[in-house]
This record gives C-alpha cells, sequence and structure tokens, in this order.
C-alpha cells in the first residue's frame, strides 16, 4: 500500500514513525485512520492498512491510542484482536470503541457487560443495535444504570423475559420504569407491571400509547398504593426501631390518615401512637395517657392536634376502642387471628358513620364483606385486599 493511495504524504508518514511529540503523532493518526476511511482499498491495501492499525494501537501514548479509537471505532477495518484490546484500554479509548465498533460478536458484548464496568455497561447497552442475547445479559447481570440504558434503547432486542427479569431487579428505580415505559413496542403484561410502579405521568403515557382500558389502569395504580401500603405496617411491625422507622416516615410525608387507619385495624397501636406524637410534636408518653387512659377528650385532642380528618375521627375512635377490649379479653396472639377479629369488631362499631365515609373506609380497609372474609389476591373488578 503506497502512502499517496491513503492521502498521506511521505513527510506524514515520517512524522508518524519518529515524532516524540505525543501531539504530532495523534494529528498523522487521525489523518491516516480518516484516509483509510475515505478511500477504497483493495484486499492488500486492506491487510496493509490492518498491520498499521495494529502497530499504531500499541503505541505507548495514550493521546495516539485514543486518536485511533475515536477516528476508527466504526470502521470494520479494525482487527478483532485490536478492538479487544483497546477495549480493554482505559475508558476514554475503550469507551468509543465498545459503543460503536462493528466488529464485536455477542460473546464479546456478553465479556465486557460480565466484566463489571457500568460505564462499559452502558456502553454496550447504547450501541446501535443490541441482540437479544446480549440484552438479557445486561438485564439479569448488568447495575442499573445499564439497564436504564438498555431500557432507553429502542434497538435493542429487549425481550419480554429481559423486560419482566429487568423489573423484578429494578421495579423501585423510577428512571428506569420510566425508560422502560417510552419504550415503542411493548408487551401487555410489561404494561400493566409498569402500571403497578410508574409515576402518574409515566402511567398516562402507558394508558394513551398502549390502549389500557381506564378500568385496568387504576385498578393496577391502586393495587400499587394498597400494597406499599401494607408493605409500610409489615415494615412497622418488624422494625428494631419503630419511633425511628416512623420519624422516617413523617420526613417523607408518609404519615397520611389512610395509612394510619389500616394501621389501627391491623393492631398496629404501637404505629399509631407514634405517628401522632410525630404529627402532633407531642412526647410519646403523653400520646399514650391522651390515646388510652385520658377519658373520651383526650384521643380527640391528639387527633385534632396531629391534623388528621374530623371525619375519619369517629372510625379512629372505634379502632381504638376495639383494640382496648381485644386486648382486655387476651385476644389470639397470631397478628393474622387478631387483625381479622379487629377489622370484625371495627366494623360493628362503625354505625355512627355517614354512608360516604364508610364506603372510603371499606375501601382503605380491603374489605370485601363484613364478614371477614379476606384475600391476598387481587381480583379484577374488585377490591384489593390486604
Amino acid at each position: 500500500m503506497t502512502s499517496s493511495c491513503l492521502h498521506l504524504s511521505d513527510n506524514d508518514l515520517e512524522r508518524l514513525l519518529r515524532s516524540d511529540s505525543e501531539e504530532e503523532r495523534a494529528i498523522e493518526v487521525h489523518k491516516l485512520c480518516r484516509s483509510m476511511e475515505r478511500v477504497e482499498l483493495d484486499p492488500l491495501e486492506r491487510e496493509a492498512a490492518r498491520k498499521i492499525i495494529r502497530i499504531l494501537s500499541q503505541d505507548a501514548a495514550e493521546l495516539v491510542r485514543r486518536a485511533l479509537a475515536v477516528t476508527l471505532r466504526s470502521s470494520n477495518l479494525v482487527p478483532i484482536e485490536v478492538a479487544r484490546r483497546l477495549a480493554a484500554d482505559i475508558d476514554s479509548i475503550a469507551i468509543p470503541v465498545i459503543r460503536n465498533s462493528p466488529v464485536f460478536g455477542d460473546e464479546d458484548l456478553i465479556e465486557i457487560v460480565r466484566a463489571g464496568s457500568v460505564a462499559r455497561q452502558m456502553a454496550v447497552a447504547s450501541r446501535a443495535t443490541v441482540s437479544r442475547d446480549v440484552s438479557e445479559v445486561i438485564a439479569a447481570e448488568a447495575g442499573v444504570e445499564a439497564v436504564r440504558t438498555l431500557a432507553a434503547n429502542d434497538n435493542a432486542d429487549f425481550s419480554e423475559r429481559a423486560m419482566g427479569v429487568a423489573m423484578d431487579r429494578f421495579s423501585e428505580d423510577s428512571d428506569m420504569v420510566a425508560a422502560m415505559a417510552l419504550r415503542q413496542v411493548l408487551p401487555p403484561a410489561i404494561v400493566e407491571r409498569l402500571l403497578e410502579v410508574a409515576s402518574e405521568a409515566v402511567r398516562d403515557h402507558l394508558v394513551h400509547r398502549h390502549a389500557v382500558p381506564a378500568q385496568t389502569a387504576v385498578r393496577l395504580s391502586e393495587f400499587a398504593r394498597e400494597r406499599a401500603t401494607i408493605d409500610l405496617i409489615d415494615e412497622a411491625m418488624s422494625a428494631d426501631d419503630l419511633p425511628q422507622f416512623v420519624a422516617r416516615l413523617h420526613l417523607r410525608r408518609a404519615l397520611t390518615a389512610s395509612l394510619l387507619l389500616r394501621a389501627v385495624a391491623r393492631g398496629q397501636m404501637g404505629m399509631f401512637e407514634q405517628a401522632l406524637s410525630q404529627l402532633a410534636q407531642v412526647p410519646h408518653h403523653r400520646v399514650w395517657l391522651m390515646v388510652h387512659d385520658a377519658g373520651p377528650l383526650g384521643l380527640r385532642a391528639i387527633y385534632d392536634r396531629a391534623g388528621l380528618p374530623p371525619r375519619l375521627f369517629s372510625a379512629f375512635r372505634a379502632g381504638v376502642d376495639t383494640w382496648r377490649t381485644l386486648q382486655g379479653e387476651g385476644a389470639a396472639p397470631d397478628p393474622e387471628v387478631f387483625r381479622q377479629r379487629m377489622l370484625e369488631r371495627f366494623m360493628t362499631q362503625m354505625h355512627v358513620i355517614g354512608r360516604d365515609d364508610l364506603n372510603y373506609l371499606m375501601d382503605r380497609l380491603d374489605m370485601v364483606a363484613p364478614t371477614g372474609n379476606y384475600d391476598r389476591q387481587p381480583q379484577a373488578g374488585s377490591r384489593i385486599v390486604a
């Protein structure tokens, strides 16, 4: 291969081979590589070009290797062993090659993903095309940043199985959920899973883009909220430091009337007391006295100070009275048995509550009937049951 066919003068070539200046060598490498890409090369010239590329890839100067990597990042002239060497170099050299080189096979890309570098995993996930096999490895083994990138890449062959794995691993990551929700094509089962965890804006997008029936969208989003509420109460049951746990909920503005009413109905009086203490800014020992020992006006006073809805006070009053009665009777210690008895007693004491409030409370307490029939599995067209 002559230097002229690559538009490289004899002086350029000599500077490239002999210059002690990294900057000069990098400039000449850039010129040479651009020429390789711009001219038609016959088989002998292509082989000669590859020999030059092999030599340049071993240059000790980072600047020279970077000029080679960036200029030939999308070229099929680069020998596979050189591409692999560059992919193992520092990030500024490796990333352009990993993201763009057409010479990598799936095995090479999977090996890069499994090596564990977040930046390189993201480079693989952002390639112009990502095969199904590579996508499945990213979904199952890569970090959340790479999975987000893959979800946002509509040119990736992202199978339903891989999407399900990504949801299993990172459904709590709002950015990953949003990126997946914005994909052009989504399987119905994945749309439903996304609706359970997505923000309101993302749910609206899913409903309109994927023609989700409004009733289904409402059911799934309500289930997600109710499930999250139940999880918080279950966490409180096992918290080593309940006051600190409730304080964190208060900082997150999670101490809602719905959450606290459900806690009372499930027999979690300690959580209710600590929540009143946080909301009213009153020490817990005083809250305890007002709830349990201060006569009929104590609970009302601390309830009002906590800023809870006045219309729901009767429900909380009934819940506290029921809890106290069951405690006095030595109710079964099993949490599920206690919860069922609590809910049954609770509902029998709510005759003083108006119809609208009763409907609200039945929704919040996940009651399907006042007979103690409870089910943890959501059914289409029915209330979600705790």
